[in-house]
C-alpha cells in the first residue's frame, strides 16, 4: 500500500539561511543509517524530505532504521501520485477501504496541506470533495471533524503524498551541526543520558572512561561498552576511550585528606579530558550532574572542580531530579545496563566522609603535594581505544 516514507524536521525548517545545512547533515545521516535497504532514494519536494525504496517490503525496516535520528520528529508511510484529481481521488478511496480491513476504522477527517497553490482546487473545498467521494463508497463511513477514527492527509506538492499515520520520533537537531563534545562515561544511570541530551542538540560525541583495572572489573568495563553501543542507536558512531586511573588514585590517597579524595580525583578527570579534548579538536566536556545528588555534585564541589580546567564543561541534567533521569534512561533503554552492580573506579575509592562544601584553597593545598603533570602523562599512557 505505501510506497515510501515522509520525514517531518520539526525546528530545522525555522532555521532560515542555515536550513540547507541542517537538511544536508539529515539526509547524510539517513542514507548512513538505511545503507544496508538496496536501491533507496533519499529526495526532497518543496520543503520535505521523503524516503522512496525500490522494494515495498522494506517500508517497515526503514522507519525503524531512521525513527531514532536526532532532527526527525514525525514519520509517515505514505502513497505517493501524480498531482491530478482523478489519480489522487482513487488512491484516497484505496487508502481508505485499506484501512477499514485492516483496521476496522468508520469515522474520519480529510487534511489536505495545499503547498502548490497552483493546484486547480483550493485545500477546504478538495477536503470536502473527498469526504463526500468516501462517503459515496462506503455506507458505513461518517465525517468527524473533533475525533475521528483515523485523519487521512495529503500534502500537494510536485507530486502529491497521501497518508494516515504520524509516528511521532526523538525532535532535535542532527548530529553533528553543533561541535564535539567528550562525554565523560562511567557505568551509572546519569551519563550516558548527558550524551544523549547533548547529541539531541547535535553535538557529535566521543566518550571517555576511567576505571581503576585491576580494582574494577573487566565486567564494568564490559558494561560501559555496552551503554556506548546503546547510545549509538541515537548519536551515530561514538569513540570510546579508556584510562586507567589507579596510579593517581593511590598517590591522593598516599599524599592528601582522605575527605577530599573524590574532589581531588574529580579535577585529575577534568584536567585529563580537557587534554584529550583540545588535542582532536573537541569543544567542550559533557558529565551527568544533577546538582546535590551526591558529595561532588554540591554548588561548592562543582566550582572547585571546574577551577581545574578552562575548556567548557556542560550539564545538561543539572537542573533535574533523579526520577526525571531515570525516565529517560528507561526510554533509551540504558537503564538495565545501568543498575548492573559493577562498581566503577569513584565508587571504590569514594572516603566514608567525603567533603561536600570543599574550599579550593584547601584542595589547591592537598594538589600541591601530588606530581600532577607527571601523573596525567602516566595514565595517559594506558589509554585503549574502542571503536565499533
Amino acid at each position: 500500500m505505501y510506497n515510501l516514507i515522509a520525514v517531518s524536521m520539526g525546528e530545522i525548517a525555522l532555521k532560515g539561511k542555515n536550513r540547507g545545512y541542517f537538511e544536508k547533515k539529515l539526509t547524510d545521516r539517513i542514507k548512513r543509517n538505511i545503507k544496508e535497504f538496496k536501491n533507496v532514494s533519499v529526495f526532497k519536494d518543496q520543503g520535505k524530505v521523503f524516503i522512496e525504496p525500490a522494494n515495498l517490503e522494506d517500508v517497515d525496516g526503514i522507519i525503524e532504521k531512521v525513527r531514532k535520528i536526532f532532527g526527525i520528529v514525525l514519520l509517515s508511510p505514505c502513497i505517493k501520485v501524480e498531482k491530478s484529481v482523478e489519480a489522487i481521488e482513487k488512491k484516497v478511496l484505496e487508502l481508505f477501504d485499506y484501512l477499514v480491513k485492516n483496521n476496522g476504522i468508520k469515522s474520519f477527517k480529510i487534511q489536505t496541506n495545499r503547498t502548490d497553490k497552483d493546484f486547480e482546487i483550493k485545500s477546504l473545498d478538495f477536503n470536502k470533495k473527498l469526504g463526500g467521494l468516501i462517503l459515496d463508497n462506503f455506507s458505513d463511513a461518517r465525517v468527524d471533524v473533533h475525533n475521528p477514527d483515523v485523519y487521512i492527509y495529503l500534502d500537494i506538492k510536485t507530486d502529491c503524498y497521501i497518508y494516515s499515520e504520524k509516528i511521532k520520533t526523538v525532535g532535535g537537531l542532527p548530529i553533528g551541526t553543533n561541535g564535539k563534545g567528550l562525554l565523560l562515561l562511567s557505568g551509572g544511570i546519569d551519563s550516558p543520558v548527558a550524551g544523549y541530551m547533548m547529541a539531541k542538540r547535535g553535538v557529535e560525541i566521543e566518550a571517555l572512561y576511567f576505571h581503576t583495572y585491576p580494582f574494577s572489573s573487566e565486567r564494568a568495563n564490559e558494561k560501559v561498552k555496552k551503554l556506548r553501543d546503546l547510545l549509538e542507536d541515537y548519536c551515530g558512531k561514538i569513540r570510546l576511550r579508556s584510562i586507567n586511573m589507579l596510579e593517581i588514585h593511590k598517590a591522593i590517597k598516599a599524599n592528601c585528606e582522605e575527605k577530599n579524595t573524590t574532589i581531588l580525583a574529580r579535577r585529575f578527570m577534568m584536567k585529563i579530558a580537557e587534554r584529550i579534548a583540545r588535542e582532536n579538536e573537541i569543544d567542550i566536556l559533557i558529565t551527568g550532574e544533577s546538582l546535590g545528588q551526591v558529595a561532588s555534585q554540591t554548588i561548592e564541589s562543582m566550582c572547585v572542580i571546574e577551577n581545574a580546567v578552562e575548556i567548557p564543561i556542560v550539564k545538561p541534567l543539572i537542573g533535574m531530579d533523579k526520577t526525571e533521569i531515570v525516565k529517560i534512561s528507561k526510554d533509551i533503554e540504558t537503564f538495565e545496563t545501568s543498575i548492573l552492580p559493577y562498581e566503577d573506579c569513584c565508587q571504590i575509592f569514594a572516603p566514608k566522609h567525603p567533603a561536600t562544601k570543599p574550599k579550593l584553597e584547601n584542595i589547591l593545598k592537598d594538589e600541591s603535594n601530588l606530581d600532577v603533570q607527571n601523573l596525567i602523562d602516566v595514565v595517559l599512557q594506558t589509554e585503549e581505544i574502542n571503536y565499533n
